[in-house]
């Protein structure tokens, strides 16, 4: 398995109960394909640099897990689909 770190922003607009719900679904995606989260850091509100879809701030949630090299491509997949990402970051940490 390799290690890999994901950053995704969630829209400022959902309550706090279901960013929770979003923040579980992908580590629960994650350990249904066979990986392990290994640490989820929810930043918070924070500011964007610039609007994204007219939003100026967003929800950053910070995830470090460990995976089979097919997990983060479904993972990719699913941020797509989902309307409430508004931007995601996939990178492989180096051993």
């Amino acid at each position: 398995m390799r290690k890999y770190e994901t950053m995704y922003v969630i829209a400022p607009t959902l309550e706090e109960e279901a960013v929770h719900e979003v923040v579980e679904k992908f580590s629960n995606l994650i350990v249904n394909q066979g990986g392990e989260v290994e640490k989820i850091d929810e930043w918070g509100k924070r500011k964007l640099a610039y609007p994204i879809e007219d939003h100026k701030e967003g929800y950053y949630v910070l995830m470090n897990f460990k995976a089979e090299p097919s997990v983060p491509g479904e993972l990719e997949r699913v941020y797509k689909i989902t309307d409430d990402i508004l931007r995601y970051l996939i990178i492989r940490e180096d051993e």
